[in-house]
């Protein structure tokens, strides 16, 4: 007998499949979908997802016209919305003074009535929102008194103004695990107050904060900090951080004169980054790496490879530095004698390292004269426990060949050696793997695929 066909359609799907579809959408098409059918009328309104982003409203020229039209949906949606609880209430918007109103009986009802685990306010968005004072000049006043009454455990606020009440530090915000500022005044008082009124927080990231001098972050419970983009053009600025329990720890190009870092046995995650590359750069640069010497046990690296200036400077790290537990580095670097000189010294404190990320950085700093004594020092690479290296942005230039060919021959433990190339307009390639020797290298362009013995 043969099988009847049956039209089936999303209609067919039961509410869990098509609710965890609608996850997915921002919350202007999940309300959209309702005019779909009757099934999907309700849906929208069950799930523990509102993500109102102005983005997705038309943006016309100025950009703030359809902002009465966006809060009143906003409105609207959250006075439709049951009061059960959601996991994230997340809002992008381009704040004037004269939506005060409306931003604060959002925020009460994420926190209060809809008990909101992530709270995500966003008043930036991007540069092209803010082309006039009109839309720059003003900013949203957070109310932080009000998670008393939730349950936010994330909390994300970029361009905000924050008030703190003055009990804060009593306040006790148990629920609160993870903090994210960005473009928010902070004073070194108000970082002190905002640590000791939530003593369960494991996360805290700032970035392009201002107001602080003498930043000190304490905290026997934090396990993960970021610092990007703080600058003081005076210079004046330091930190110091007390964290026994840190596990990670990153700058993105701050401009601290000076980093202090108390003892970290728990720290196994180190990142340093800076955009420039100037010498006043690696003067930032030092100061960070050299905390090293106070985080013994750290795994994984990120920085840049300006190890040689290091080496050759008058205040070198400590000879007894050896980072013996780091098993992951990655490194932005060139391939220059310079740059090699530095990548061979730092294999030398890292005797377990087991896998390593290179990204090509093509204005690197260098000096024209090598000393004698490093002028043989690239050959002699020492990677008892390297198994793998990546190369990424890979052109392949005189130097990084040269750095493949010293690779292979160190390759006794080396297993794979993976060049990924740079795209090259619309065109892409596929990752080159050098496997051990005798080596094959798999090109793969298009549909051909290439074969060579190195």
């Amino acid at each position: 007998m043969e099988a009847t066909a049956i039209n089936r359609n999303l209609n067919d799907l039961p509410d869990e499949i098509l609710l965890h579809i609608l996850t997915f959408f921002p919350t202007l098409d999940a309300v959209q979908t309702s005019l779909i059918s009757r099934k999907w009328r309700p849906l929208w309104s069950r799930l523990r997802f509102l993500k109102f982003s102005y983005e997705h409203f038309p943006l016309n020229d100025p950009p703030s016209d359809n902002r009465d039209f966006f809060a009143e949906f906003v409105d609207r949606a959250l006075i439709l919305r049951p009061h059960t609880p959601i996991e994230l209430f997340s809002l992008s918007f381009i704040y004037h003074d004269r939506f005060g109103f409306h931003v604060d009986s959002w925020v009460r009802s994420a926190v209060r009535h809809l008990q909101a685990r992530e709270l995500h306010l966003d008043f930036f968005i991007h540069r092209d929102y803010h082309r006039t004072d009109e839309t720059f000049n003003h900013k949203y006043d957070f109310p932080f008194c009000v998670l008393r009454d939730g349950a936010v455990a994330v909390l994300k606020l970029t361009r905000v103004d924050l008030t703190l009440p003055a009990s804060v530090a009593t306040m006790g915000l148990a629920s609160l695990s993870s903090m994210y500022l960005d473009e928010v005044y902070l004073t070194d008082q108000m970082v002190r107050d905002l640590i000791s009124g939530c003593p369960n927080l494991d996360e805290l990231e700032l970035q392009n904060c201002w107001g602080m001098e003498k930043l000190k972050i304490c905290s026997k419970r934090l396990k993960k900090l970021a610092l990007a983009y703080i600058y003081d053009p005076d210079s004046k600025n330091t930190v110091e951080i007390d964290c026994p329990n840190l596990c990670s720890l990153s700058f993105d190009n701050c401009s601290f004169t000076q980093f202090v870092l108390k003892f970290a046995p728990a720290l196994v995650e180190f990142n340093v980054r800076l955009v420039r590359i100037t010498e006043q750069d690696y003067v930032l640069w030092s100061r960070t790496v050299k905390l090293l010497e106070q985080a013994p046990y750290v795994k994984h690296l990120k920085l840049q490879n300006w190890w040689f200036k290091l080496l050759t400077s008058k205040d070198p790290l400590p000879k007894s530095v050896v980072l013996h537990n780091l098993n992951h580095l990655e490194l932005r670097t060139g391939y220059t004698q310079c740059d090699l000189v530095g990548l061979a010294a730092l294999l030398e404190l890292s005797p377990n390292l087991a896998t390593m990320i290179l990204h090509y950085l093509r204005k690197n700093m260098e000096n024209r004269i090598i000393p004698e004594e490093f002028v043989n020092k690239p050959d002699e690479f020492y990677m008892p426990s390297l198994k793998q290296v990546t190369m990424t942005s890979y052109t392949g230039t005189r130097d990084e060949d040269n750095f493949v060919s010293i690779l292979k021959k160190h390759g006794v433990v080396l297993e794979k050696i993976i060049i990924h190339r740079i795209k090259v307009g619309e065109k892409s390639f596929s990752p080159v793997v050098v496997s051990k020797i005798p080596c094959k290298v798999q090109v793969q362009t298009g549909s051909s695929l290439l074969h060579r013995s190195s």
